[in-house]
């Protein structure tokens, strides 16, 4: 297979790189590109972990040498967000970076599964499909926002509070967005496990809020990267695994569907050789995470409108 990240010189970029070094399937090829000069560089270092992965390294302000025969592209570059930047700030940079690196994806790789980590997430997906679908090369099975760090936290904070190991729990399904109140835990769903409904508002909101409690904690300077990469990680391991064959693989991903919610919205899906092979229900819910999932469709839509204008106008 071969891997290419766009916004590899960057803390999640990095963080995915490492990753995806030590666990890409054997003959694999990782592929580096950053504007950062020392992109390179950073490939070098990584060549050095001793395993059956090629890697190479990509700067400038060209990316497309980087992604000839990519198969999979996870792009992460764009500015983090820090302590108080409103998603405007974020947009006017992010969006720009996101457009422009999806052209060049249509010139080199425009059959690659495309993952999106760059942030506004809600926006930035809603972007990057109305520039390919402008070069009539848009395939919705094809394109994915990277929400899997929402079904991590969730994990990791339902465990914490009912005194499990994580990998003895199932996912906690999240659904939604990827920012704030419109990513929507299903806490109803998860088995073996009780909540008060004190729990349930409470762990709701943690997991709502889990990217500002990173960026507080880190003074205001930061945002996720060990967390986010190591999501990225698995979530394209599982695109890899798919398209080699491999079946029954689920994931939930924020992307295109028949716009019951609106027009992307995260879900599970069920993954395959073209990408989404099926888009998965999302199962009953309570009447808390009905109420939730009613409440925040005006702000998921909002986003999704606003990425779709950025694609048209700038």
């Amino acid at each position: 297979m071969k891997v290419a990240i766009l916004g590899a010189a960057g803390g999640i970029g990095q963080a995915l790189a490492l990753l995806l070094k030590i666990q890409l399937p054997a003959g694999s090829e990782l592929s580096l590109y950053d504007i950062a000069p020392v992109t390179p560089g950073v490939a070098v270092d990584l060549s050095h972990i001793s395993t059956a992965v090629t890697i190479y390294g990509f700067s400038g302000e060209d990316g497309t040498p980087a992604l000839k025969d990519a198969e999979v592209i996870l792009i992460s570059a764009g500015i983090a967000r820090n302590r108080g930047m409103d998603r405007a700030d974020l947009l006017n940079v992010n969006g720009s970076i996101v457009r422009n690196l999806i052209e060049q994806i249509v010139q080199t790789a425009p059959r690659a599964l495309i993952g999106i980590i760059t942030n506004p997430v809600n926006t930035t997906v809603a972007i990057a499909a109305d520039v390919l679908k402008k070069h009539a090369v848009y395939d919705k099975n094809r394109l994915f926002g990277v929400t899997t760090l929402d079904v991590i936290r969730a994990n990791t904070f339902v465990a914490e509070l009912k005194g499990k190991h994580p990998n003895e729990m199932m996912d906690v399904p999240v659904i939604g967005g990827h920012s704030g109140t419109t990513i929507l835990p299903l806490l109803s769903q998860v088995k073996d496990v009780s909540f008060s409904q004190e729990e349930i508002v409470s762990l709701t909101k943690r997991i709502q809020n889990a990217g500002t409690e990173v960026v507080e904690a880190k003074r205001g300077v930061g945002s996720s990267t060990l967390s986010m990469g190591q999501a990225a990680s698995r979530f394209s391991l599982s695109l890899v695994r798919a398209l080699q064959g491999e079946s029954n693989i689920v994931e939930y991903a924020y992307v295109e569907g028949e716009g019951e919610y609106a027009r992307f919205f995260s879900q599970p899906l069920l993954l395959g050789k073209n990408g989404i092979e099926k888009r998965l229900p999302i199962g009953p819910l309570s009447v808390f995470e009905q109420q939730t999932l009613n409440g925040m469709l005006e702000s998921l839509k909002k986003d999704i409108a606003q990425g779709e204008d950025f694609a048209k106008w700038k």
